[in-house]
């Protein structure tokens, strides 16, 4: 076994969704993933935050929705063919995240991560995990339990219970 070889196998991979939010590719670690579905009726939950969409009935399952866009601050476009709603798994909780098209499943090698840098975009330092570099890909990797951390999603989890 060569040197190379040994070193092959100890690389660690995290396998991740990739999604895009106004021409950015973003990352997503599947173990959150539940699964990725096309548009369907949401509906609205008064008094919620306005980056809360509003909740679905996913099989039998009540799944507040959120408008990534609308989280970021990014300005809001017309659904297309390509919209998606990724289904996650969060500390317990479901939710549904409103992105532009979800497309593409691969591996991502850890050493291949930085920390982000100070600024990335439109998109807060505080919901990015770390960047990742992939030949001629940047893809930032979102901390889900930061971006679901806000007030409107504490509320409108007490209003499910």
């Amino acid at each position: 076994m060569s040197s190379e070889e040994t070193l092959e196998e100890q690389t660690v991979y995290i396998k991740s969704i990739v999604f895009d939010l106004k021409g950015e590719e973003y990352a997503l670690p599947v173990e959150y993933v539940g699964s990725i579905e096309r548009m369907m009726h949401i509906t609205r939950v008064p008094q919620t935050a306005s980056f809360v969409k509003g909740v679905l009935n996913l099989r039998g399952v009540v799944t507040p929705i959120v408008d990534l866009r609308d989280r970021f601050g990014f300005d809001a476009v017309t659904e297309t063919d390509s919209t998606r709603i990724i289904i996650l798994e969060v500390n317990g909780l479901e939710v549904g995240l409103i992105v532009d098209a979800a497309y593409d499943v691969i591996d991502i090698p850890k050493e291949a991560i930085e920390p982000p840098p100070e600024v990335i975009g439109s998109v807060q330092v505080d919901y990015i995990h770390g960047v990742a570099k992939l030949d001629e890909r940047l893809l930032i990797l979102l901390d889900m339990e930061k971006v679901l951390n806000a007030k409107g999603m504490s509320d409108l989890y007490q209003k499910q219970s």
